[in-house]
């Protein structure tokens, strides 16, 4: 006679989250603690640098540009660091663009410290650090599956949303007041501290070698990914939604402006904070996320969920109610996040897992990138709130046509999904062998 399976919480144990890859895996914490951190630093200089360069420059479209010069590195590095991922030591790769960010973190704490500080910096600095984001990423999103089990992996991207989020929250909120009353030269400052204690976490866990069947760094071998991601319709389901969402509806680097549209510029750290605050409370009630095997239908409608949100906050004319529809906006992109990382993280195998994570990055960081360069171009020809309602109704007719041109990816069943299945037997075998 074989014990029961356990019955599954219920009530408010229901909604929190599944601490099963804290409890489990010692590096998990490392990771996940080293990340909280420098995400923390992350988000003081995200809302430091655009206030910058309005301060220098007054312009939307400048303030946009930033996206335009991080284009590029994103797309090369992306690919060429997924790449990387597969071929090297994917603890060593983490550790030295830690290392590369602090250094740029210090390049505009220096260049804040001038009598006048100059603007193309700015630039230089968002173009190295979107480099070494994109080597960095795939290195990162392809370390989970490893040290966390595979059913553990929908409760680990949970988790990991939480940790992004409290840096997202606590970060813009404070970096609000301290570019205010301290100075930009502060929030660049703990910028780079929390870089330096990120890269003391993360040298503490264990080596990740290259698999044996992972080719070395190519043109072949990108190709060879692209192709693998190309045969995955449901995969592709969730780079083409996300990368619409992001393009159409992000507003973050009109938020200044539109902050002085509603005679509101106290709230700019707020309004940052707000879409972070709505993936925070998403996180700290994801309890429900393990129990969902559909995930393809959950990636459309909180991107679709999205859209409407940013429109919402585009038409508002009060600034509360703006906080609140950001507040939606960052919970629907929070759950499509987890939802994605469960698909892929349960599906992709190891030895392909650093360039689809490449992919993977340009889907969830290029949207972004150009979506602010589409926004900042918006206001400035027809008004910075139309640039927010247009590019949120656009995003809800793109999501929807492509749920119509994808059905994989609106039938997609953890369960029964057959590259689930061979991973996670893949998964099982290895762990009873190593037994």
């Amino acid at each position: 006679m074989t014990d029961a399976p356990p019955e599954p919480p219920s009530g408010l144990r229901a909604l929190l989250p599944d601490l099963a890859p804290w409890r489990a895996s010692r590096d998990f914490r490392r990771l996940w603690f080293s990340g909280l951190i420098s995400n923390f630093g992350s988000f003081l200089t995200f809302v430091a640098l655009p206030v910058q360069l309005k301060e220098l420059t007054g312009s939307a479209a400048a303030v946009g540009a930033i996206g335009a010069v991080e284009l590029v590195p994103l797309v090369v590095f992306g690919l060429y660091g997924g790449a990387l991922a597969d071929a090297w030591d994917k603890r060593k790769l983490i550790v030295w663009t830690e290392v590369g960010q602090g250094l740029l973190s210090a390049a505009l704490l220096l260049n804040a410290l001038l009598p006048t500080p100059a603007i193309w910096p700015l630039y230089v600095v968002a173009a190295l650090s979107s480099a070494l984001v994109s080597v960095q990423r795939p290195a990162l999103d392809s370390l989970w599956p490893r040290i966390v089990a595979h059913d553990h992996l929908p409760a680990a991207a949970a988790l990991n949303s939480f940790r992004w989020t409290l840096g997202g929250v606590a970060g813009p909120a404070l970096a609000g007041v301290v570019v205010a009353y301290a100075g930009l030269g502060w929030a660049y400052g703990a910028d780079l501290l929390t870089f330096v204690v990120s890269v003391v976490l993360v040298v503490r866990i264990a080596a990740s070698p290259a698999s044996h069947e992972a080719a070395k760094p190519s043109l072949k071998a990108i190709a060879e990914g692209a192709r693998y991601a190309w045969s995955r319709k449901e995969l592709l389901g969730t780079y083409a939604v996300d990368l619409a969402a992001m393009f159409l509806a992000m507003p973050l680097a009109v938020l200044p402006f539109l902050a002085d549209e509603l005679d509101a510029e106290w709230s700019l750290g707020l309004m940052y904070a707000s879409v972070s605050l709505g993936a925070l409370l998403v996180s700290v009630t994801s309890g429900w996320t393990s129990r969902i095997h559909r995930h393809g239908r959950l990636v459309v409608l909180s991107a679709a969920l999205w859209g409407l949100a940013i429109a919402a906050a585009g038409l508002a004319g009060n600034v509360w109610l703006v906080l609140l529809f950001l507040t939606v906006a960052g919970g629907a992109d929070m759950v499509s996040g987890v939802f994605r990382a469960a698909m892929w993280n349960q599906t992709i195998p190891d030895e392909l897992r650093g360039r689809l994570a490449g992919i993977e990055l340009l889907s969830y960081s290029v949207g972004p990138t150009v979506g602010q360069v589409r926004s900042g171009g918006f206001a400035a020809w027809w008004g910075v709130r139309t640039s927010v309602w247009s590019g949120g109704l656009l995003c809800v007719g793109a999501v929807g046509l492509l749920a119509l041109c994808l059905p994989k990816l609106m039938t997609y069943d953890v369960r029964t999904n057959e590259h689930a299945i061979r991973l996670r037997e893949q998964r099982e075998a290895a762990t009873q062998a190593s037994t």
